[in-house]
């Protein structure tokens, strides 16, 4: 049997691409997590499935599914995220920075808790958290307060599970500034080469890196 991944946000843009490599160039039966799942292209070795990662009903639906269909899964890749209001610190309205960091850091969390077991079940388990450059604290800016916090929580998680969980290689990375509803059509980098780091996470032999930040399949600074 091929490897089985679930990609969060996968009905466009990075975790779009990230599906379709994961499936064309990599052989995986690919679930393809969205909201809306009518909006994923299903293509072959993909499989929409409804998630949305701020719904615990949602997620165990999900889990359900899958450990149903393929009783295990080898890669999850949390890719689902928002970016908020351009706001920083002082005038972040806190309501709307508790929506960024549920989708952004307590959704991935939440994607991680339930999908562990089926984990467990895979002989070369991988987790890659999608974050950003904008978590970054060794090099942190001002604006967007909440998405930056959401990603450098996220990079905490991500360090966080791997020393506790030895057992799966866990990384987050950074894709870059990518052309992307989010990024926007003056980004300099293809949806391609922003997937591309991720999908070699995905896909880490065993001697692979675990509990590390990457950017064009390099380590950066946390």
């Amino acid at each position: 049997m091929s490897g089985v991944a679930l990609v969060s946000g996968a009905s466009r843009g990075i975790g779009a691409e990230i599906a379709r490599e994961l499936a064309e160039d990599h052989g995986f039966r690919v679930f393809a997590g969205a909201r809306n799942p009518d909006a994923v292209d299903p293509g072959d070795g993909i499989e929409p499935i409804r998630l949305d990662v701020t719904d615990e009903d949602a997620i165990f639906a999900a889990r359900e599914r899958i450990e149903g269909d393929a009783g295990r899964l080898d890669a999850l890749v949390n890719n689902a995220g928002v970016y908020g209001d351009p706001v920083g610190v002082a005038g972040y309205e806190l309501a709307g920075a508790h929506e960024v960091l549920e989708v952004n850091t307590f959704g991935p969390w939440r994607l991680i808790q339930a999908f562990l077991p089926l984990l467990r079940e895979s002989d070369a388990p991988r987790i890659v958290n999608v974050s950003s450059g904008a978590g970054q604290l060794s090099d942190m800016n001002g604006g967007r307060a909440a998405y930056r916090v959401s990603k450098a929580a996220l990079n905490a998680l991500t360090r966080t599970l791997a020393s506790d969980e030895r057992w799966v290689k866990a990384n987050t990375m950074c894709p870059g500034w990518v052309r992307t509803d989010m990024g926007g059509a003056a980004a300099p980098r293809s949806v391609e080469q922003g997937a591309d780091t991720a999908v070699w996470l995905a896909t880490l032999p065993d001697d692979g890196p675990t509990g590390g930040f990457f950017r064009d399949r390099k380590p950066i600074p946390w």
